[in-house]
């Protein structure tokens, strides 16, 4: 039987979420040594997850799935939540674990995830509280000019101008949300929605917006750069500790497995690069 995991973790110590042959240590080992751990299982677990954080990248809610035999569920399945509770370290959590519904895969069946960041232009820096979580960057930022610029990269395109590349992966993705707002304490928070990211994504995007809200670029900068599709050495990847997952969105049960195939499906753009 499937099991899906909700759960959460600081980034600050982990080498990503991804298991590494260097034994480093990593949100997916950590989950799958307490889980073998507290049901005495001779035989190693698989973790599958929405979303592979990079090192140093924080959850809020992430999601995974496990398959396990349906024997170990009847056994250790009321208990097993408070169990990993005690066996697992205090920078990551699960907070739920039940049985999954059919058809559901935590990678494939995700219709969108959504990410933050959190950046302060203040100019005595960040809280010293925040300061696992929080970017500072010292000159002042335009939020009129840096929304301005995510809506010139909202919509389905090819977005390897932000991506590191990785062979026979593709770079297409729609991007369904991109928005800043500063909060009352003056940070200043990127909403970054898509149905999928590739690699080092919404930091490079971040970045690029950073440099229309200093004043470096203009407005337009960051789209013109898209539609390049090749990466500018004017675009930063961004620290990772200001990036958190916050959620991961699944359509109703029904529809699980038939989204599953469907993000399985290599995507390209109409020949006008998708330019409707």
């Amino acid at each position: 039987m499937r099991l899906r995991l909700d759960l959460s973790y600081d980034g600050s110590e982990f080498s990503g979420w991804a298991k590494q042959p260097s034994g480093r240590r990593t949100v997916q080992g950590e989950i799958e040594e307490a889980l073998r751990v507290v049901t005495r299982s001779a035989v190693p677990y698989e973790l599958t997850v929405a979303g592979r954080t990079d090192s140093g990248v924080h959850a809020r809610g992430q999601v995974a799935h496990v398959d396990v035999g349906e024997e170990l569920w009847a056994e250790h399945g009321e208990k097993l939540l408070k169990r990993l509770a005690g066996r697992l370290p205090r920078d990551v959590r699960v907070w739920r674990i039940a049985p999954a519904p059919e058809g559901f895969d935590a990678r494939f069946s995700a219709v969108w995830r959504r990410y933050a960041y959190r950046v302060t232009d203040a100019p005595g820096g960040v809280d010293p509280l925040l300061r696992g979580h929080v970017l500072w960057h010292d000159w002042p930022l335009d939020l009129d000019a840096m929304n301005e610029a995510a809506r010139g990269l909202l919509g389905e395109h090819d977005f390897a101008a932000y991506c590191k590349k990785r062979e026979g992966a593709t770079t297409i993705r729609t991007l369904q949300e991109l928005r800043w707002e500063r909060r009352a304490d003056g940070v200043l928070e990127a909403t970054v929605r898509a149905d999928a990211f590739c690699h080092n994504m919404v930091r490079s995007l971040v970045g690029a917006m950073l440099f229309v809200g200093d004043g470096h670029r203009p407005p337009d900068w960051p789209a013109k750069v898209l539609a390049a599709r090749v990466r500018d050495s004017a675009v930063h990847v961004v620290r990772p500790h200001g990036l958190t997952l916050e959620e991961v969105g699944y359509p109703a049960d029904e529809l699980l497995a038939a989204r599953s195939v469907q993000a399985r499906n290599k995507r390209t753009l109409p020949a006008c690069g998708g330019c409707g």
